[in-house]
């Protein structure tokens, strides 16, 4: 099986192409920032319940949003990634980030899922999400170490003339 480590650069021409004339590439790019900030919001009230056992409402309804938001930026990822790479999921480029995302998909459906049937108290609900937002941790650093790859495989007169456009 092909990896991006396989691969000379993140995108070849075509992609590059795909992936700029993609609106799921703007959407992706609101949505992840919006996820990051319900997760620090959801990490506070988290931390707090556990710290306090006060506060579980809040905190119970910040996982949910934070689970909503994972599953929008999944799903138009998906879409984002079948328009550049013609598959959904598993392109060898995002391989390894799309296996963990699997990984922070199911730990934060499992959450769900024990929320609605009662199958932990607070604190084992707390942890769950906590479990969750750690592997969330890991796989926002995995884009985001991707985001710098494809970055500095943009030829520097392609990054100054797209920066010229967009101030336009």
């Amino acid at each position: 099986m092909a990896t991006s480590t396989d691969r000379p650069f993140l995108y070849s021409e075509a992609e590059r192409r795909r992936r700029d004339a993609s609106p799921w590439t703007l959407v992706q790019g609101v949505l992840a920032p919006l996820q990051f900030a319900i997760f620090l919001v959801s990490l506070a009230l988290v931390s707090r319940t556990l710290a306090t056992g006060e506060g579980a409402f809040l905190a119970n309804a910040s996982v949910v949003a934070k689970t909503l938001a994972l599953y929008a930026i999944m799903v138009t990822g998906s879409l984002w990634e079948k328009a550049v790479f013609g598959r959904y999921l598993f392109a060898p480029a995002f391989f390894w980030e799309d296996a963990v995302s699997m990984l922070v998909l199911a730990l934060h459906t499992a959450y769900l899922v024990a929320l609605a049937t009662g199958a932990f108290g607070t604190s084992g609900l707390m942890l769950l999400a906590l479990s969750a937002y750690a592997t969330y941790l890991v796989n926002a650093g995995q884009f985001l170490l991707k985001l710098r790859a494809a970055r500095l495989q943009t030829p520097a007169k392609v990054r100054l003339s797209s920066a010229l456009g967009a101030a336009r």
